[in-house]
């Protein structure tokens, strides 16, 4: 009765436990579920800089038509002032970083 109980013990134990094949088939949906989910925070965040991007973008393209407007006005103030006869005060000196924008203009 030992002997079959023992066989018995055995036979379960052997089929209860997981094979070389069920555990690298595990491992693979364990690691490709982790890479699943880093891919998506990368979209996202590429996602999120895309959109920053595009803002800044934005931005930049108002604010170079601002300083286009600006100039124009100056220009015409500048204009008018020299018809009336008068001569237009010097004006203060420019940066060096505001100057690469502003280079061949005269005002």
């Amino acid at each position: 009765m030992a002997a079959v109980a023992a066989v018995g013990g055995v036979v379960s134990a052997r089929a209860a436990r997981r094979t070389k094949r069920q555990e690298n088939r595990d491992d693979f949906l364990a690691i490709t579920t982790q890479q699943g989910r880093a891919i998506q925070r990368l979209e996202a965040r590429v996602q999120r800089q895309e959109t920053e991007a595009e803002k800044q973008r934005e931005r930049i393209s108002d604010q170079d038509e601002a300083i286009g407007w600006l100039l124009h006005r100056v220009r015409t103030l500048v204009s008018h002032i020299k018809k009336a006869g008068l001569e237009p005060p010097t004006a203060e000196p420019m940066s060096d970083r505001a100057a690469r924008y502003v280079r061949g203009i005269d005002v």
